[in-house]
């Protein structure tokens, strides 16, 4: 369970570009951390480079399988569908993943998402998230220095933090 399951095509290694950020936090729990994530509308309140989250189909405000929503992150608007959704039970790990896409043609970015939310003894909390991305934007992103991905996904990860300290 502690693992990101990778859909075809999306396999690290066999993309065009790939980020892992992970936090291990003391004084938290998954409770604390789950709401924050799993819900979009809360992204811009603690990550400035997420905005204008919103939902397909009258769903929400909380994600779940199959729900489609968007948002902009990275100069780019992003259509995306929850393709895995495990929320917090009796100790599990909670899992959250989507697909993501923007662009057309030359320009088209496509990703794989995922997030892992899990307990650790001692009352410490573990966050993990990475992401592999595909098209010629991908191939750009995974040249540039410092990575715009593992910068800003590590930024994501201080916020979401911060946000779940101080409530």
């Amino acid at each position: 369970m502690t693992d990101i399951q990778w859909p075809e095509g999306f396999v690290p290694g066999f993309t065009d570009n790939f980020c892992s950020n992970e936090v291990i936090a003391t004084g938290l729990s998954v409770e604390d951390i789950w709401p924050l994530l799993s819900i979009p509308a809360n992204w811009p309140t603690y990550y400035k480079n997420s905005a204008n989250t919103r939902f397909y189909d009258n769903k929400g405000p909380q994600l779940a399988l199959g729900d489609r929503f968007y948002f902009e992150t990275f100069g780019f608007p992003v259509e995306s569908e929850v393709v895995e959704y495990v929320a917090p039970v009796n100790g599990q790990p909670a899992r959250l993943a989507w697909h993501g896409w923007s662009g057309e043609g030359e320009q088209r970015l496509d990703v794989h998402h995922a997030w892992i939310v899990e307990e650790l003894p001692a009352n410490r909390v573990r966050i993990l998230t990475q992401e592999t991305q595909n098209g010629n934007p991908a191939k750009e992103l995974a040249k540039t220095l410092p990575n715009p991905m593992i910068n800003g996904h590590q930024e994501w990860l201080d916020g979401l933090l911060a946000a779940a300290k101080s409530q």
